[in-house]
């Protein structure tokens, strides 16, 4: 297949500097007889001018070099187009990157770029909205909203910023809405994951996987504050059984299981992101898988 890459530029992602990877990309592209260039994203989020392109051009990769945020935006945007996407990962958390085994040294992944395979990526809806790693509702929401307010990002923000939320964090009341069954508890946050990475390698959703057609539901259910994090740290070995999950509701400080949908009635009106974008909450959310959505890049 002929080949011809468009590398899409976020200038604030993260705190690596772009100037170098940009570099890095036009001295390894040399030789190499693959047409390429350089463009770069807007704080819009738009990119509907690309499809055009894409189609116009023969553009076969979009090459993010990016964080999820970036990531989400432009495969949300293209994901009906017949580009394969790749990802050189310069985000704070890079969740998506991790989880599909796509190294964090720019030199790396843009060798993976040139020879790796595409395979098939699930994604998911929320209330309509393009989902394609880890969204969530409650206190990691409250993280994101806070962490997206500052002027430095990276890595000691992000962890600053948890430890602040920690202290403050109270329960939510939430219905959970699955198969028919539903159920209410008080949880710190709601979980919806396709990968098993929060970023920065924590896995929160050890049994996710890219590509199964399943979501991993991760429900941290009201407990003594100072448990909290040992229970997160324990969440290793998780449970999708609906006959299971209704006899560990009273037991369980962490609730994990998976299914291809669910409904979230979000009573209090809980703070709520996307692949760790802040976004304005609802009183309801309506989740759905989209199997095999896109096609990535991976090793």
């Amino acid at each position: 297949m002929k080949r011809k890459i468009n590398f899409l530029v976020n200038p604030i992602s993260g705190n690596t500097k772009k100037d170098e990877i940009l570099r890095l990309v036009h001295t390894e592209m040399q030789g190499k007889e693959i047409p390429y260039e350089f463009i770069f994203t807007n704080a819009t989020g738009e990119y509907d001018f690309l499809k055009d392109k894409i189609e116009n051009e023969a553009v076969t990769d979009i090459v993010i070099i990016g964080g999820d945020g970036t990531v989400n935006q432009v495969v949300g945007a293209l994901r009906d187009t017949k580009v394969r996407f790749g990802i050189i990962p310069v985000g704070s958390g890079n969740g998506l990157a991790l989880a599909a085994g796509i190294p964090k040294k720019p030199i790396d992944a843009i060798q993976l770029i040139l020879k790796g395979e595409a395979k098939s990526i699930d994604a998911f809806l929320i209330n309509q909205q393009f989902s394609c790693m880890l969204s969530g509702v409650g206190f990691d929401a409250q993280v994101a909203h806070d962490f997206a307010n500052k002027a430095s990002r990276g890595l000691i923000t992000y962890t600053q910023q948890s430890l602040i939320n920690y202290f403050k964090a109270h329960p939510y009341q939430f219905e959970i809405i699955v198969e028919n069954f539903s159920f209410f508890t008080d949880a710190y946050f709601i979980s919806i994951a396709n990968s098993n990475q929060f970023g920065n390698n924590f896995t929160i959703a050890p049994k996710a996987s890219l590509n199964d057609g399943l979501l991993d539901i991760v429900v941290v259910q009201k407990m003594n504050k100072a448990k909290m994090p040992f229970a997160v740290l324990k969440q290793i070995r998780g449970n999708n059984k609906l006959t299971e999950l209704v006899e560990n509701l009273s037991t369980n400080n962490i609730l994990y299981f998976q299914t291809n949908a669910l409904t979230i009635k979000n009573n209090k009106h809980a703070p709520f992101h996307i692949d760790g974008e802040p976004k304005e909450t609802a009183s309801e959310f309506n989740i759905e898988i989209i199997p095999n959505c896109f096609e990535l890049i991976q090793p």
